[in-house]
């Protein structure tokens, strides 16, 4: 069962993509529908079809909103850890320890909750930024610390790959710092002054040049037409290792040659090859690129014939193309599990199968994807879910925020089998259902508040109304009682008086 466990969490089934079955329902559709576990506790709770919703989640923590516009998960201590509205115009992430916050990735804020430790206070920032016209990081050091009004003046610090960025009237001056090199564009991108560890002129697109002695020597020409670039050995590579050179004249000729590696190309990008002998054997020919590929080394191979067929071996990961981009196949082996995915224009058609490598015998565990149509899942030990139409599962399939923000809103019909006989499907947003527990010898229909039909071990029931009127009878009996004003929906196992 182990097994089956992990090949259900390989394949993302999320217990929030669809509503659990439960011991017992309250449906009073459009208004109110409630699932409850065998004690009686409600699980969660739906309002208004599938807008306003509350459920426990399996860890623990309570996930409530009104789809798609908010929506928060809450730890049983009261802290919001996740919040949206109209996802993914905006969201909140949030811990103990810190949070962020977004609009649409263009605001962004982060920082420090109250009552951090001393220890992150020292290490983390108070970020915020307006991208791209105002940035903000205050660590309480001004080492650290900095602000930026783009394109009026300012710095920004470790961005980019930058270790500092300062500008005064963008782009008439800028400096920019690493590694110890200090480089001056006045005006970005046509004049460039580079001193400190490195030196350097470039008056771009015409020519430009930048040396750091022991590291790297580069040459341009006619950007991006024309470079040659010598790269020098690692500290740690051997005695003796030639640098790594890259020159080219394109569309006529480009080359890269470095220890046990050249890579040539001949009217760039349509002819060439590559010969590799560290730190794997590796040579491939190219002809007409991309189109025409052929290679094969070590631990890979490369047959192309473009777009009709391609298939590749790389590293253990197998992938096969028919007429790209029509249909795709890729198989592979991770944490145990043989893996197969097949896709028919990328996401038209998608399907992805896991098999454990330890167990053969096991049952393989599916998902799949006809888009906009149906996503189904079946984790190989008897549990099954169904979505009609799924439209958004495929493009965002391990996307939590979307599966909880706008999924539901779609699911007409939805089935959840947790195990064999142990089954409930709702249709146009549980304003029709149907339970099925074999263990509990249990049955339910409801067509929202008109018509419930309940048969388990304890009683028989049929009722109007939400229980304003109805008929039940208890096993051995053969008359049917008629009931006013019963709207418990609670067997006689639980209510002795409702077999008087």
């Amino acid at each position: 069962m182990k097994l089956h466990c992990i090949l259900l969490a390989c394949l993302g089934f999320a217990a929030g993509a669809f509503e659990c079955i439960r011991a017992e329902e309250r449906n009073a559709w459009p208004l109110m529908v409630q699932q409850l576990d065998a004690s009686g506790g409600i699980t969660s709770t739906a309002a208004v079809g599938p807008l306003f919703f509350q459920k426990a989640m399996p860890e623990g923590d309570l996930m409530s909103g009104f789809r798609p516009f908010y929506l928060t998960r809450t730890q049983a201590a009261g802290r919001i850890t996740n919040a949206s509205a109209l996802y993914p115009f905006y969201f909140y992430r949030g811990d103990d320890e810190s949070y962020a916050w977004s609009i649409l990735n263009l605001v962004n804020r982060s920082g420090l909750q109250p009552g951090a430790s001393p220890k992150l206070q020292t290490a983390n920032a108070e970020k915020f930024a307006v991208w791209p016209f105002y940035f903000s990081q205050q660590t309480g050091d001004p080492a650290t610390s900095y602000r930026g009004l783009m394109p009026v003046a300012g710095s920004i610090k470790n961005f980019l790959g930058y270790d500092r960025i300062r500008w005064t009237l963008f782009p008439l001056y800028t400096e920019v710092d690493k590694h110890d090199a200090h480089t001056v564009l006045a005006p970005w991108p046509f004049l460039s002054f580079t001193s400190g560890a490195e030196q350097g002129f470039a008056l771009w697109p015409l020519f430009g040049w930048r040396d750091r002695p022991g590291k790297f020597q580069s040459r341009y020409a006619l950007w991006p037409l024309i470079w040659n670039h010598t790269q020098a050995p690692a500290p740690d590579a051997p005695a003796g290792t030639e640098p790594s050179r890259q020159i080219g004249a394109l569309p006529f000729y480009a080359r890269e040659q470095g220890p046990g590696m050249i890579n040539e190309n001949f009217l760039w990008p349509f002819f060439g090859y590559t010969e590799r002998t560290t730190p794997y054997r590796y040579h491939e020919t190219r002809y007409l690129w991309p189109f025409l590929v052929q290679g094969h080394g070590d631990d890979r191979r490369v047959n192309r014939w473009g777009p009709f067929y391609t298939h590749s071996t790389i590293k253990g990961t197998d992938k096969t193309w028919i007429a790209w981009p029509l249909w795709r196949q890729t198989k592979w082996q991770a944490d145990g599990l043989a893996q197969t995915q097949t896709e028919l224009l990328f996401f038209l058609y998608s399907a992805l199968v896991q098999r454990s490598l330890r167990n053969s015998a096991a049952a393989p565990a599916k998902k799949v994807h006809v888009w906009p149509l149906l996503s189904a899942w079946d984790n190989g030990a008897g549990r099954r879910q169904y979505q009609f139409p799924s439209p958004l599962e495929a493009l965002f399939p391990n996307n939590e925020t979307v599966r909880q923000s706008w999924t539901p809103l779609f699911a007409l019909y939805r089935y959840d089998q947790r195990a064999p006989g142990d089954i409930r499907a709702s249709l146009f947003w549980d304003a029709i259902t149907w339970t099925r527990d074999d263990t509990r010898s249990l049955s339910a229909f409801n067509l929202g508040p008109i018509l419930s039909v309940q048969t388990d071990s304890h009683q028989q029931r049929i009722a109007l109304g939400h229980g304003l009127i109805g008929l039940s009878r208890t096993p051995g009996t053969r008359a049917w009682r008629l009931f006013w004003l019963d709207f418990s929906h609670t067997s006689t196992e639980h209510n002795p008086a409702a077999a008087r």
